[in-house]
């Protein structure tokens, strides 16, 4: 079974929209599985504190690397082979193609930074892969482990009712998705193409490969449609 493991100082955000629609239904008949632990079960004192003040001064409050380093340890064992992700906006961006290699694995153990960061120690003693999802920041990781955690889930077998949905669309192939359409045939004075209708399947592949590819070109250039490489 394919199990996430949240490490975060917010457990209670979770399974939050994960436990709904498809990831939830997989959720509930036991398909996948999803623990969130509370870092600050490792917390050090009476006041199970996890942060303190930066070294060389600044701004805010930095998460310790020893007690991060119980948090992790306690969650992923030694013999457990799941990647150790860290949602850092410095982190790789996220792609089609990771979440893919993820699947095949046995699941994820992903830590949530707040505040300021963490102690960049704890990346190395533990080998975390950061990981981003975009040029943003977030209050912290939890909605970034969720956009990871969601986008692995519904390519797992038996989650999305038709196999195929998960090859046809954004990035599969290195292209954006083409457009879709269904009822009504006219909207405000906007028709179906006429392609889309004729029951040609040789020709409405073709017209939705030349849309994707012009779509791709037109919004993302830098993921370099497969045609383009050829040419290049």
């Amino acid at each position: 079974m394919w199990r996430a493991t949240i490490l975060t100082l917010f457990p209670e955000m979770f399974p939050g929209p994960l436990g709904l629609s498809l990831a939830g239904e997989g959720l509930a008949r036991g398909a996948w599985a999803l623990e969130a632990r509370n870092i600050r079960e490792h917390g050090l004192g009476r006041h199970r504190a996890v942060d303190d003040t930066p070294a060389g001064g600044g701004p805010g409050m930095v998460m310790r690397a020893d007690v991060l380093a119980a948090a992790v340890d306690a969650a992923a064992p030694p013999g457990d082979a799941r990647p150790r992700l860290l949602m850092s906006p410095r982190g790789a961006p996220l792609t089609q193609a990771r979440v893919r290699r993820l699947v095949e694995g046995e699941g994820v153990v992903i830590l949530c930074g707040r505040f300021e960061g963490v102690d960049e120690r704890i990346i190395a003693a533990r080998a975390l892969e950061e990981v981003s999802i975009g040029d943003y920041v977030l209050s912290g990781g939890e909605i970034a482990a969720m956009a990871l955690i969601d986008a692995c889930v519904r390519l797992l077998p038996g989650i999305m009712g038709e196999a195929a949905s998960g090859v046809e669309e954004s990035f599969e192939a290195g292209l954006l998705e083409y457009p879709q359409y269904t009822r009504p045939r006219e909207f405000e004075g906007r028709a179906i193409p006429d392609i889309l209708l004729s029951g040609d399947h040789a020709k409405i592949a073709e017209w939705r490969r030349g849309q994707a590819l012009e779509l791709t070109r037109e919004r993302r250039p830098d993921l370099q449609p497969p045609d383009d490489k050829k040419r290049g």
